[in-house]
């Protein structure tokens, strides 16, 4: 398993040494477990109003040509690849 290294404050660390008996990894790995499952419930949760918003301009997608579906994107490939291929140079 992983180790990972804490800095703490110097009071929270003293107030943990008045418990001992209390195994702070664990305290502390199931507390990361937990933050992360809400996390991935927050992405899972925007993933599907993503969904649900794109389900909602089903129609409207249908109307667009795959011509002009495939032109915006190439578009859309050509600036990206000019903002990145671009030197900035400083002044």
């Amino acid at each position: 398993m992983p180790n990972i290294t804490l800095s703490l404050p110097e009071e929270l660390y003293r107030k943990m040494k008045k418990y001992p008996e209390i195994k702070w990894s664990v305290v502390i790995r199931k507390y990361l477990e937990e933050y992360i499952r809400k996390l991935e419930y927050v992405e899972e949760a925007r993933t599907e109003e993503i969904l649900r918003n794109l389900e909602s301009l089903e129609g409207e997608l249908r109307k667009i040509s795959d011509e002009a579906a495939i032109n915006f994107a190439m578009g859309a490939v050509r600036k990206r690849w000019r903002r990145n291929s671009t030197t900035r140079v400083s002044s």
